[in-house]
């Protein structure tokens, strides 16, 4: 079930981050340079990880150790980037407020500091595994990432001129680290009651909720291309 899983993942997920790169290859990328590489750095991560993956389920155990350093490494970059576009969002979303400074040095500040304190308390060189001190500090980064996105959408709804475009972007991050919550709090719950059924029922959530969240991105910045010669505003 899980080997499933993870194929239908590699299956629909490649395709999808491809279409976002290209999207973001029209224009949008400019204005979303952090959005860019992130999703760059999701393709990467994947097409690096799927040939160790079904490797090791096609019975080679050699590449066990190399799989899951990958796959920490992979996480500590994946979460610092989606990290940074939350905040670079945030400083778009503030931009028309009067006391942008004083808004921007608290979120923004606030944020950096969370997170360079929070791997200071759980980084551990001398661990043998990396995942004992990495599952601590991408879970603090994944809560204070939510909590973030939540004062995003807050401004954004707030302000008088909305831009829909930004609120897409913020609306498929917190579809995204809801289900990473949620699948991670199941996967947590089955080893706890050794139930295989509930870890595959975890993986699942976060399959399908990244899936939409590349889903959300294509058609948003999709539709960000400009039409008949003329060029799509920012505001969209």
């Amino acid at each position: 079930m899980a080997l499933a899983i993870q194929i239908c993942a590699y299956l629909i997920a490649l395709p999808l981050q491809l279409l976002v790169i290209r999207a973001l290859l029209q224009g949008p990328y400019r204005r979303y340079p952090f959005v860019f590489v992130y999703a760059i750095a999701i393709f990467l991560t994947t097409a690096v990880e799927a040939p160790l993956f079904f490797s090791y389920y096609a019975g080679n155990r050699k590449v066990e150790n190399a799989l899951v350093n990958l796959y920490w490494i992979d996480e500590a970059v994946l979460q610092v980037l989606v990290y940074a576009v939350v905040i670079s969002f945030l400083y778009y979303a503030t931009a028309a407020l009067r006391s942008r400074r004083i808004v921007r040095i608290a979120l923004i500040g606030g944020a950096v500091l969370f997170a360079g304190v929070s791997f200071q308390m759980h980084y551990d060189p001398l661990t043998k595994h990396v995942g004992e001190w990495m599952t601590p500090w991408s879970r603090d980064l994944n809560f204070c990432s939510a909590i973030l996105d939540l004062a995003l959408w807050t401004l954004l709804i707030a302000a008088r001129q909305k831009d829909h475009r930004l609120l897409m972007l913020s609306g498929a991050l917190g579809i995204q680290f809801t289900g990473e919550a949620i699948g991670g709090s199941l996967r947590h719950l089955s080893q706890a009651n050794r139930s295989a059924l509930t870890t595959n029922i975890g993986d699942a959530v976060v399959v399908l909720t990244d899936l939409l969240f590349l889903y959300i991105l294509w058609q948003t910045f999709r539709e960000a291309k400009p039409k008949n010669g003329v060029r799509a505003s920012k505001g969209e």
